[in-house]
């Protein structure tokens, strides 16, 4: 099933396309206007790529509204054209909606421009990704995709999409399979065979789009919340021994810390839709099973009361269909004040 939005370019931006290919022009924004697709701005070239770049890019981005930004390279492909970087601009404030819609509809822009054209790709929620030096350390980013692939990866996340904006911690409507790097995968093996390791972070590298290591380390159970990032997104794998009922247990637990809507859209789409495809790798690599699946708002949710809840809940009041309440020794006879049976002063004497 098709989930494009059927936008396509008006007259004037069609023209415009083939005027690009000289190379004149350096930079352009395109814009959804009246559900077409339509030239906001251009600017010609005047000196290289860089310098170009960073005296204007900054002017044709606006705070709260997506839009779609293509700069030209000065170097040419192996077909005589020249090498296009097309930024689709999605700042955080942005409407939902507006970035729903730019999302669905950049592949319809690749292809009426010209996918061979473009060379690279750039994902911008914040002006300080608009940045030459953050364009030139992308490092092994991925080929852009043909229409064909971005038609496949929009019915993914537009399934993954319909649970953005509603706060839950149940599962979403589709699965991302992310890839794991070398660096995760030899962390995980740490994990399961290694004593100086009980704690694996793990992170989504959205621009290359895969799984990568964020920290390995051997942690106190008492300090495991502090691990828990405030302002994003983690996947938490961690080999949890503890005591329970004086026996010394092990366990797995993989934790999925989201910190709620200060997150992007992209992030928390992404960070929720990988999730059931990485426990199955981490459950690969590590030779066994999960213990404990967990969601979490926050470090405050990580401590080793609350791990030691999940993995052994109070059984259910048969009656109420309730946690059963621990039993609380009873309170002693209240004891009155002691009789004092000489005066203050004389006890200080």
């Amino acid at each position: 099933m098709s989930h494009q939005t059927g936008i396509r370019p008006n007259e004037k931006l069609k023209k415009f396309f083939a005027k690009c290919h000289s190379g004149k022009i350096r930079l352009f924004k395109v814009t959804i206007e009246n559900e077409e697709l339509s030239l906001s701005a251009q600017i010609d070239s005047k000196g290289t790529w860089e310098d170009d770049f960073e005296k204007n890019i900054k002017k044709l981005v606006q705070e709260d509204q997506p839009c779609y930004i293509m700069s030209r390279f000065d170097s040419k492909n192996a077909n005589g054209g020249y090498d296009w970087l097309l930024i689709s601009w999605s700042p955080d404030d942005s409407p939902v909606r507006q970035k729903m819609l730019y999302a669905s509809t950049k592949a319809t822009l690749k292809q009426e421009f010209g996918s061979g054209q473009i060379t690279q790709e750039l994902h911008a929620t914040a002006p300080e990704d608009l940045s030459v030096v953050g364009i030139r350390k992308q490092k092994d980013a991925p080929a852009p995709l043909s229409p064909a692939e971005e038609e496949a990866k929009m019915s993914q996340l537009s399934d993954a999409m319909r649970l953005v904006g509603v706060e839950t911690k149940g599962s979403t409507l589709s699965s991302l399979t992310m890839p794991l790097v070398e660096a995760a995968k030899e962390s995980l093996v740490s994990l399961a065979t290694s004593a100086d390791v009980n704690y694996v972070r793990l992170l989504i590298d959205i621009p290359n789009e895969r799984v990568d290591v964020d920290l390995t380390a051997k942690v106190c159970g008492k300090e495991l919340g502090s691990y828990v990032p405030e302002d994003t997104a983690r996947y938490h794998v961690i080999r949890f021994e503890y005591e329970h009922e004086n026996v010394h247990k092990k366990a797995f637990i993989f934790i999925y810390s989201m910190p709620g809507y200060s997150c992007p859209i992209k992030e928390r789409m992404l960070y929720s839709s990988s999730k059931g495809p990485l426990i199955e790798t981490v459950e690969s690599i590590l030779g066994a099973k999960i213990d404990k699946k967990m969601e979490v708002d926050s470090g405050k949710e990580v401590t080793e009361e609350c791990l030691i809840d999940a993995l052994h809940p109070a059984p259910l009041d048969a009656a109420s269909g309730v946690a059963a309440k621990k039993f609380d020794k009873p309170k002693g006879p209240a004891r009155g004040a002691k009789r004092m049976t000489k005066p203050v002063c004389s006890l200080l004497e």
